[in-house]
């Protein structure tokens, strides 16, 4: 059994960015440029966008900051998402997830240019990724492909069983393995709440990815050996015996599953740290796009 390292995956590939930023700055005078805007005070809100403020300035990118008050008015957001949808110093385009209620998450995710949706929400480049072209990934999906590639585990003709059907993960990642490429190609089957016994699906799995958010819902007696294992769940849990009273795990239960795996993602240090890392990625991929 091997352990997928997102955290050192994610280092390797920030290292590269920053590279290739640092030869950006000595050819051109503008930089890849990163806006995020936060609407409100939501505690883990807050924590991602400031985790994502450090990422860019770790490698040198541009970024800044829009913090909005709880009680703007959806036309006022979609003004400043306009303006910054015009200003060329910023190339991609973040609105911080969730909205508060009188906000249509919708209405804002389609108002920003497509050419700068670096989160890959927009309808634009979920259509475009459906049919196989060029786009913007979504960024935890993109990452799982990304730890695939670099740990050389096969994909193509494998069984991937995706658990959980978001449009964060699970929708996007079931369209990114399906397409016919390189790093893909796979035969591809998504099971969710509906399935009266997700087992007979997940025995079935060469690749297993957990999105679901139910901690340890997949256990040993539901895969077989050998299994590619990779858990984007992140749950808090109970646990009185640590400091804080908690400790974080994901949708399957690792010590008992990772004793049948070949490879595995842990909780944290998984996939977690591969979905900023991407958006740095989506970031230079527009500035790339923008700025030919």
């Amino acid at each position: 059994m091997q352990i997928i390292d997102g955290k050192k995956t994610a280092a390797e590939i920030r290292e590269e960015l920053k590279n290739k930023l640092n030869e950006i700055k000595a050819t051109k005078e503008r930089v890849p440029g990163l806006v995020t805007i936060l609407v409100g005070e939501d505690p883990a809100s807050s924590v991602y966008v400031n985790m994502k403020i450090k990422a860019c300035a770790e490698i040198g990118m541009h970024s800044k900051l829009e913090k909005l008050d709880e009680s703007i008015s959806e036309e006022e957001l979609l003004q400043i998402i306009d303006n910054y949808n015009n200003d060329p110093l910023f190339h991609g385009i973040l609105v911080q997830l969730p909205l508060p209620k009188h906000i249509d998450d919708d209405k804002v995710i389609e108002a920003i240019n497509p050419n700068k949706d670096v989160d890959g929400f927009h309808p634009a480049s979920v259509g475009k990724l459906v049919i196989g072209k060029d786009t913007f990934k979504s960024c935890t999906p993109f990452g799982i492909l990304e730890l695939l590639k670099r740990y050389n585990i096969e994909t193509s003709g494998k069984h991937v069983v995706i658990i959980g059907r978001s449009n964060i993960v699970g929708k996007p990642m079931a369209n990114m393995l399906v397409q016919k490429e390189d790093g893909a190609n796979s035969v591809v089957t998504i099971c969710h709440s509906a399935a009266p016994d997700i087992s007979l699906f997940t025995k079935q799995a060469d690749i297993l990815i957990a999105a679901v958010g139910r901690a340890h819902l997949v256990t040993k007696d539901m895969v077989k050996d050998g299994v590619v294992v990779i858990d984007v769940g992140m749950n808090r849990i109970d646990a009185p015996e640590t400091k804080k009273g908690y400790k974080l795990v994901g949708d399957v239960d690792f010590d008992e599953v990772s004793k049948k795996s070949s490879y595995i993602t842990p909780v944290p240090g998984g996939v977690g740290p591969m979905t900023i890392t991407m958006l740095m990625s989506n970031t230079f991929k527009a500035f790339e796009n923008l700025e030919k």
